[in-house]
């Protein structure tokens, strides 16, 4: 995989954004360019801020993993 490391740059921001987003909504506060996640409820709001976050890591992970070395 050539383009890892923006891959993994891609997951850091997702999840990044996600957690900051996450921890600036328990405070009232919210990113401007993220408003409109609140626009379905706060239910709603707060599982996509936690589904950001949770495909952060999953591209991350899974951007790291060696799966060219896995032939059989």
């Amino acid at each position: 995989m050539k383009n890892r490391g923006i891959i993994v740059l891609i997951g850091f921001l997702l999840a990044g954004t996600g957690f900051l987003a996450l921890v600036l909504s328990l405070v009232g506060v919210q990113l401007a360019f993220l408003t409109w996640i609140d626009a379905f409820g706060g239910l709603i709001g707060f599982l996509i801020r936690v589904l950001m976050i949770m495909f952060g890591a999953i591209i991350i992970y899974v951007s790291r993993t060696n799966l060219e070395g896995d032939k059989v």
